[in-house]
């Protein structure tokens, strides 16, 4: 029983059917946090600061005045002074007033802006503030927090944390409405103009007017998340951002997008993204200020600044502003947590009290398997994850039918300067199912191209307006733009024509582009000449000619980069003709001298001038792959318990595995003058250490010092995939017979899965049958085996057929489609009606259900350490079920 098996099953044995985790039953014991009760800040915050205001002047101890006319960075129209008309102190409230400045002033409004820096600065806590809030277009009064020390770079690099925000408050819109919100937002990320921002509006109960009256405003903020509060009510969370790592320990996405920071890494000298604490984790300084008009106030509500609003002045009034510090553990002020139901879920439409924000933070892109894939951008339809996109003219890009072509995307340019192609960046896809997926075509640079046809309806009014290709990658890190009729073959667009275009990806590497993360393509007239354009585009590919890597060693006649080759021996091995079903075969012969024999790739033992070293990177065909050969021994060894063995080495010898040949997948040991073939998996190599990323040596022989008297023929020697066509990319794990290292399983119902003979189409198919025992049943991989299909991720499906032959006694069953990796450490389970053919299972009826690996990777699995495939019906309602399946694979479509 292998050690997978034997966890589940253990878990099935212990857990009672309202408990199951792990065997495809759905009762789970995740915590509903909806159900949490509100509650008040919890005892544990201990206030280690505040300003009260309740003597006669601003406590110099406390806050500074900043002093400028710099708009704040944000045009706004005041400057900030330190005089008492602006900011004082009365009957226990701090007062900023904005007014309106003298006539010649540099700016038409004065106001205040105050700060705690080097006088009040903290890392993590509870800050609060009780305040009135002024009103009017134009106002933008705020409470917030900025670092003390620039830890991480200039801003926002370091951060920013905005406790309170209000614009334009009890302004009323053509429509009635009454602007009545505040907000609390983080401000991070890399450098302006590139900065990004994430938060939340808020808007009391009620139709309350924050400038009505006093409220309290505060944020919580502990290592790794901050909460915001009106009147002790969380109605915002934000955290880090939680990185996803496959079985490998390479990032692949995130399963929180919160904050991030971009730095300089102290190791390698590199600015690195990080998805940690920074910067919000650092000492931070407060902030009270009351801007006029700027970029956000003076474009929202009724636009600008109302002046009669502020003719008699505008006062932010502040009761008190308050610093408590978690006494379970000041260090990460976490233990203090006042927190609602839904504090930490997304609010939608249907929860819709849910107070978690997603962030901004860039998701990292899975690594590149170095397997070569090709990506279709655009054919007749649209790939979500790389919509059509007009840049700056404001068009819509549209899908039209063409007498030629049938549907192919259109474009047209405008008046306003524009470029138009496809993108695949998180701001321009809009499909639910699309995500950014930048391509890395690295693998196919040798022999790949971007190609597309390209159809000129109507020129530009420029007659002589040049027409451009334009590629980007890493958003826009690198790019490379080159002439229309630079294409591979010349050709010169044709007004009315449809024609097709290629570039090479080595030029376009050669011209500077990183190829390992395209992200835009463009097809455009020169900016600003492309006026009057229509044109259109279709089969838009980055491509090249795959096949899965087949190495063959041997197979009538010596490859030169892989000799025969004896050893130790002194012999030299020979090509001798055998049968008419074998032709030409390696002959080798084993005299007295130790040796071992087979073929090499080495440098020093390649005799061809023409032949080079080749070495054998397998690791595409890692999961399916075999290395394969025939033996036909003609005389055995003098020694007669002479064990044969089968030797693999890889990168000059630094990894090597040995085995006997009876450890093939046939089990079988050589018998005299009797062909016979000799299959060994890849990945069980690869589980004993074999490096298969330069296999350069093979070996067959008897066992050293043995062999003497040995003599025998090898004929079609290859490492390949035997479940490949020549354009196949993936992985079968069930097509007639269950592949190598997996087995067809019931998790905890007893039963033995058979093969069973169906119709002529399917042949021999899985036959699952449930009894009374509640159970799941599926594919199951060997111990330490794991499906990674991470190179398949933009267009992989997980693909099946099935067909029940008799239905469970409980007629309301639900069939489940379920899908494990890492030992169960990530787990995706649906409805079969959540395939992409959406059918229920018909009695009788074979029907093909599709699940795309990219929806079952957003739904949390790591899909690099596959192990696990259960269809079945819902746990506990299978009694009687009788079902099929044939054609299970994991694919490129």
């Amino acid at each position: 029983m292998i050690k997978v098996a034997k966890r589940i099953s253990q878990l099935c044995i212990l857990a009672t059917a309202s408990t199951l985790v792990g065997c495809g039953g759905s009762a789970e014991t995740n915590t509903d946090t909806s159900q949490i009760d509100p509650q008040q800040p919890v005892s544990d915050w201990e206030m280690v600061w505040s300003d009260e205001f309740d003597s006669t002047v601003i406590n110099e101890n406390n806050w500074q005045h900043e002093v400028n006319c710099q708009g704040g960075g944000n045009n706004e129209k005041q400057c900030y002074t330190d005089s008492p008309e602006n900011s004082y102190v009365s009957d226990g409230t701090l007062k900023i007033v904005a007014l309106p400045a003298a006539e010649g002033a540099e700016l038409p409004y004065t106001s205040a802006r105050i700060i705690s820096k080097n006088k009040a600065d903290f890392k993590y806590g509870r800050f609060e503030v009780k305040a009135k809030l002024p009103s009017g277009q134009g106002s933008w009064p705020a409470f917030w927090m900025l670092p003390t020390d620039e830890t991480y770079g200039g801003w926002p690099k370091s951060g920013e944390i905005d406790i309170l925000e209000a614009v334009n408050l009890k302004t009323v819109d053509a429509e009635g409405v009454v602007e009545n919100q505040i907000y609390g937002t983080l401000h991070y990320g890399k450098e302006w103009p590139d900065n990004v921002h994430s938060g939340k509006a808020y808007s009391l109960p009620d139709g309350i007017n924050p400038a009505d009256d006093f409220h309290t405003y505060a944020i919580e903020w502990q290592e790794g998340e901050i909460r915001w509060y009106v009147d002790n009510y969380l109605y915002a969370t934000q955290r880090r951002s939680e990185v996803r790592y496959n079985s490998k320990d390479e990032a692949v996405g995130l399963a929180h997008q919160g904050w991030f920071a971009e730095y300089y890494d102290a190791v390698t000298g590199e600015l690195t993204t990080h998805w940690d604490n920074a910067p919000f984790d650092q000492d931070f300084f407060m902030i009270l200020n009351f801007a006029v008009g700027g970029s956000w106030p003076e474009n929202t509500n009724n636009l600008g600044i109302d002046a009669e609003a502020f003719a008699n002045g505008q006062t932010f009034e502040i009761d008190y502003v308050r610093v408590y510090q978690c006494k379970q553990n000041p260090d990460t002020g976490k233990g203090c947590e006042t927190v609602r139901g839904g504090w930490d879920q997304e609010a939608t439409e249907d929860f819709p009290n849910g107070a978690l924000v997603i962030g901004k933070a860039p998701i990292p892109s899975p690594p590149s398997s170095g397997v070569p894939q090709n990506l279709t951008i655009f054919s007749g339809s649209i790939n979500p994850n790389w919509p059509a996109w007009d840049c700056c003219g404001g068009s819509t890009p549209a899908i039209v039918a063409d007498d030629e072509q049938g549907d192919v995307m259109e474009f047209v340019v405008g008046a306003s300067p524009t470029v138009n192609g496809f993108i695949s960046r998180e701001a321009f896809i809009t499909d639910p199912e699309g995500k950014p997926s930048p391509f890395d075509a690295s693998p196919i640079i040798e022999s790949g191209t971007v190609s597309f046809d390209l159809n000129i309806i109507t020129a530009p009014n420029t007659a002589d307006a040049p027409w451009l290709v334009k590629i980007e990658s890493t958003e826009g890190a690198t790019a490379v733009e080159v002439l229309l009729t630079d294409n591979a073959a010349g050709v010169i667009p044709v007004v009315g024509e449809w024609q097709n275009y290629e570039f090479s990806l080595q030029s376009l590497a050669d011209g500077g582009l990183d190829i390992s993360a395209i992200d835009v393509v463009m097809i455009f007239p020169a900016w600003g000449s492309g006026e009057g354009a229509q044109y259109r585009v279709n089969n838009l590919e980055i491509s090249a000619d795959i096949s899965a890597p087949k190495l063959v060693v041997f197979t009538d006649e010596e490859n030169p980069s892989w000799p025969l080759w004896d050893c130790c021996g002194g012999s030299m091995p020979t090509v001798e003709l055998d049968d008419e079903a074998h032709g030409n075969v390696a002959e080798f012969m084993i005299g007295a001298n130790p040796t071992v024999m087979g073929f090499i790739s080495r440098e020093g033992n390649i005799v061809d001038p023409e032949a080079q070293p080749a070495p054998f990177d397998a690791s595409a065909i890692l999961s399916n792959g075999v290395i394969e050969f025939e033996m036909k021994v003609t005389s055995m060894p003098n020694d007669s318990s002479a064990p044969w063995l089968f030797k693999v080495e890889s990168n000059g010898g630094e990894s090597a595995v040995e085995l006997p040949l009876s450890d093939s997948v046939e089990g079988v040991a050589p018998v005299a003058e009797q062909w016979q073939t000799y299959t060994f998996n890849l990945a069980d190599l690869a589980n004993a250490g074999l490096d298969v990323s330069a296999i350069d040596v093979l070996m067959i022989f008897p066992a050293w010092g043995t062999g003497d008297g040995a003599v025998y023929r090898v004929d079609n020697v290859m490492i390949h995939d035997p479940n490949a066509a020549d354009d196949f990319a993936g992985h079968v794990l069930f097509a007639d017979d269950v592949k190598a290292q997996w087995s067809i399983w019931d998790c905890c119902g007893g039963s033995t899965p058979t093969l069973e003979n169906d119709d002529t189409e399917h042949g021999m198919t899985a036959e699952f049958v449930i009894g009374s025992s509640p159970t799941v049943m599926g594919l199951l991989a060997d111990d330490d085996v794991y499906l990674d299909a991470s190179n398949l991720l933009a267009t992989g499906i997980v693909q099946f057929e099935m067909k029940v032959l008799s239905a469970p006694n409980d007629a309301s069953s639900v069939w489940k489609f379920k899908i494990e990796s890492g030992d169960a450490s990530t787990a995706v389970e649906l409805d079969l009606t959540a395939s992409q053919e959406g059918a229920a299972p018909v009695l009788d009826q074979w029907q093909t259900y599709t699940f795309s690996l990219q929806s079952l990777f957003d739904a949390g699995l790591d899909i690099s350490s596959i192990d696990v495939l259960m269809i079945f019906p819902a746990w506990g309602t299978g009694d009687g079920a009788v079902y099929r399946l044939d054609n299970v694979v994991i694919k490129a479509p």
